[in-house]
């Protein structure tokens, strides 16, 4: 796998910025979506967010940096530190050094091995440093009884983030969405029925795989509603500006409103204005997790005809001149 930093094309010195940045601009250019018929480019979309897994966040940065953890993510093993070929001091004054059978230097294969341990300032020989126990250095490399430490242990892979935007009427009746994640693999998320704006749905093992055989992490889907044409979202209502004609808004009448479930009557009282609020019970978002069912808050919004017509501006003038009034007169 490819050094993160060559992979998005930045200096390790680069910021947080600047590596959202590039890549923001290699994912747009290689996204599946836009080179459906050229496999490179799914691969190479996939590595770009495989690097910014690793160099986009902040902790894996760092541990990237100092050599913990590789460009796939998994930790490095250095080995034990401290013993080197040879005799010599280590840290803390402690001396070391192998001895075989037969002449200084080296011996016959098979002669009698020696080997010395001295600790702080004493001399090869001599009484041990008090309150150190050479075998607590066995303890800590080996465990109790001698017996060398398991390995590394399994570890869980990383959860992965992607958002699914979906039409409202997917939303209010349930359906499906086709979700890309960051690695470039494709899920169908099941959408339930009356679920929020921005409420996250959990697909248990659909995250990063884990290392040394540890479970793969989750994936989170947010869902984000599309905007509606027609309708508002608000909460777990809707709202909707329904344009009614002069004569519906002095004279009542029923008249026909849409809903996410088709189009219903709706009363309307006579001399209402624009602006005036009339609410449909349960004609929201669904009922769900204990949730009650939203309601569709309707404005009524007063329009005139879109033609001009002479007849009616004859009546409007004979309107204003015999039964004048101010509308603004509480705005003074």
């Amino acid at each position: 796998m490819r050094d993160p930093y060559d992979v998005l094309g930045v200096p390790k010195s680069a910021s947080h910025a600047e590596i959202k940045k590039a890549y923001r601009q290699l994912a747009k250019k290689f996204h599946p979506d836009r080179n459906k018929d050229d496999t490179k480019a799914k691969e190479r979309f996939t590595e770009i967010n495989s690097a910014y897994e690793i160099v986009g966040d902040e902790t894996k940065k760092a541990q990237f940096d100092k050599g913990e953890i590789g460009p796939d993510g998994k930790p490095r093993f250095t080995g034990f530190e401290g013993f080197g070929a040879g005799g010599g001091a280590g840290p803390g004054g402690f001396t070391r050094g192998w001895r075989t059978g037969g002449a200084p230097g080296g011996g016959a294969p098979g002669g009698d091995q020696h080997f010395e341990f001295h600790f702080g300032n004493e001399a090869p020989g001599g009484g041990g440093r008090a309150g150190f126990d050479p075998s607590d250095l066995f303890a800590d490399l080996f465990g109790a009884g001698g017996r060398r430490r398991a390995g590394p242990q399994p570890t869980r892979g990383d959860d992965v983030v992607a958002t699914a935007t979906v039409p409202l009427e997917t939303v209010a009746h349930g359906g499906s969405a086709r979700v890309i994640l960051p690695s470039g693999r494709t899920l169908e998320v099941k959408i339930p029925a009356g679920i929020e704006d921005g409420k996250q749905i959990r697909l248990r093992g659909q995250g990063q795989p884990g290392s040394m055989g540890g479970e793969p992490g989750d994936a989170l889907i947010t869902v984000k509603v599309a905007p509606h044409p027609h309708f508002k979202l608000d909460g777990r209502d809707l709202r909707l500006e329904l344009p009614v004609t002069v004569y519906e808004a002095a004279l009542g009448g029923r008249v026909e409103t849409p809903t996410l479930d088709g189009k219903v009557e709706l009363s309307i009282p006579p001399h209402s204005n624009s602006g005036r609020v009339l609410r449909l019970r349960g004609k929201g978002l669904p009922a769900t997790d204990g949730k009650i069912a939203g309601d569709l808050y309707v404005s009524l919004r007063i329009m005139l005809p879109e033609t001009a017509s002479s007849d009616l501006d004859a009546r409007m003038r004979e309107w204003r001149d015999a039964q004048p009034y101010d509308p603004r007169a509480k705005m003074s």
